[in-house]
C-alpha cells in the first residue's frame, strides 16, 4: 500500500448515499442507495484528487480498465440500454464515476438521473442479489475484492 492510498478517506457524503461493495486494485467500488436504478461509483483510493488529471498516468489508466470491467459486467448483469458513465464532483469534490445502468422505462430516460426522482430504498433481498451476481461477475475481473457485509 503506498502513502496516498493510507491516506485516503470516502468523502462523508459518498460514505452515507452508498453501500461498500468491494475494491479493484485502484477504486473502490460503491452501490448508490437508490433503487430507481442500478447506480454505481469508482473511487480512485488516492488522498486529495479531485480530478481524473490529478492522477498520475498509470493510475488513470487503471481507472479506464476498472471503469470499463465495471461497465460491461452491469450492462451484462442487468441488460443495459445504455450505460452512463460521469465524473460530475458537482457536490462531492473527491473523484468518483458514477456508473448508472440506463433503460427506456426508468424515471428519468431520457434524461439525466439527478434530482428526477426521488432515492427508492433496496430490499434485503435486492441488495443480497446485486452483491451475490457481483461477486460471481466481478471475480478474477482485475483482482477485485468483495467486501463481507456484516
Amino acid at each position: 500500500m503506498d502513502e496516498l492510498e493510507l491516506e485516503f478517506v470516502l468523502h462523508p457524503q459518498l460514505e452515507a448515499d452508498t453501500w461498500v461493495v468491494g475494491d479493484f486494485p485502484l477504486c473502490r467500488l460503491l452501490l448508490m442507495k437508490d433503487a430507481n436504478y442500478p447506480w454505481f461509483v469508482l473511487v480512485p483510493r488516492r488522498a486529495g484528487v479531485t480530478e481524473i488529471y490529478h492522477l498520475d498516468p498509470k493510475d488513470r489508466t487503471q481507472l479506464i480498465e476498472e471503469s470499463s470491467a465495471l461497465s460491461e459486467t452491469l450492462a451484462d448483469l442487468f441488460i443495459a440500454r445504455k450505460m452512463n458513465v460521469a465524473a460530475l464532483g458537482n457536490m462531492v469534490p473527491q473523484l468518483h464515476l458514477h456508473h448508472v445502468v440506463r433503460y427506456e422505462d426508468d424515471v428519468a430516460w431520457p434524461g439525466p438521473i439527478w434530482g428526477v426522482a426521488e432515492a427508492k430504498a433496496y430490499s434485503d433481498e435486492q441488495l443480497n442479489t446485486i452483491f451475490r451476481k457481483l461477486e460471481v461477475l466481478l471475480e478474477g475481473e482485475l483482482d477485485f475484492t468483495l467486501v463481507e457485509s456484516e
